[in-house]
């Protein structure tokens, strides 16, 4: 089922299974996806890494994100774009930069417990509820209530994620962290950079860090442009020495060696996996 909002709002919530491979696959422009994994095997190609994903998963992908899907399942999908989204508030941790909309390094994925799969299945019946009633408040409600689902997988994600190990403004510091990370990626390769975006020095990036991961600040800088080097060579025909510059690289083989650190081979035999 699909709304329409005057302005370009979209929001749609549709019951998808292995006849819909095409469908799953396409993220419209502009567009927020999130995938309830239900019964049978779901098989994933995410930015060229394969994912293996099990019933009552949930991931949630921008349209950013190249997708592949391999094999599949039952799912519950729920897209809309961010003329809808944004609306809700677009500087708190359920807006568009938030923890699970490009406030995150990796693919965010939850897992939903049996009292959160309840939770989430009267939610989810209520919105196809609403989506039937068309009125002047239909636009309204339907804000609430994504509003309402993100605030539970936002809370889900913090405690899968460990974000409970950090107060309110460091978890702020590092979903704006990210964010500018997302934005400055191409051309901000050093944590300074984004110390100096934040108003914060890079020690105190560092420390934070420290408390909530394994990962340093320039490791999730690095797996960033790794991330958009692999759409790119695995994507696109584009030439090595393109790929390079596009990702603020001078020359090819600073590039090259910044790659095969990070994936343990050069960008030509990645590419010719």
């Amino acid at each position: 089922m699909k709304f329409f909002g005057k302005h370009n709002e979209f929001l749609e919530l549709t019951t998808l299974n292995s006849a819909s491979l095409d469908e799953v696959n396409t993220i419209p422009e502009s567009g927020l996806q999130l995938i309830w994994f239900g019964k049978g095997t779901h098989k994933f190609v995410i930015d060229a890494i394969h994912y293996e994903f099990e019933e009552n998963d949930m991931v949630f992908l921008t349209e950013f994100h190249k997708l592949e899907v391999q094999e599949l399942g039952q799912v519950m999908l729920l897209r809309f774009n961010r003329a809808f989204f944004c609306i809700l508030g677009n500087d708190s941790e359920v807006g568009c930069k938030g923890l699970l909309f490009f406030g995150a390094s990796q693919v965010p994925v939850i897992r939903l417990s049996e009292a959160d799969t309840k939770r989430f299945s009267l939610l989810w019946n209520a919105f196809l509820s609403e989506l039937e009633t068309e009125d002047v408040l239909q636009l309204e409600m339907l804000q609430m209530m994504l509003k309402r689902l993100m605030i539970l997988c936002t809370r889900l994600y913090k405690e899968q994620a460990d974000f409970t190990k950090i107060d309110a403004p460091s978890s702020d510091l590092v979903r704006e962290f990210n964010f500018l990370v997302e934005k400055h990626f191409r051309e901000k390769h050093a944590v300074k950079e984004y110390a100096e975006l934040l108003f914060k020095s890079p020690k105190t990036l560092s420390n934070l860090f420290a408390k909530l991961s394994d990962k340093t600040p320039l490791q999730y800088i690095q797996e960033r442009i790794l991330l958009e080097a692999r759409r790119s060579l695995a994507y696109t025909d584009k030439p090595v020495k393109e790929i390079a510059y596009e990702l603020g690289y001078d020359d090819v083989q600073s590039f090259s060696r910044f790659f095969r650190s990070q994936e343990g081979k050069s960008p030509t035999e990645f590419r010719a996996i």
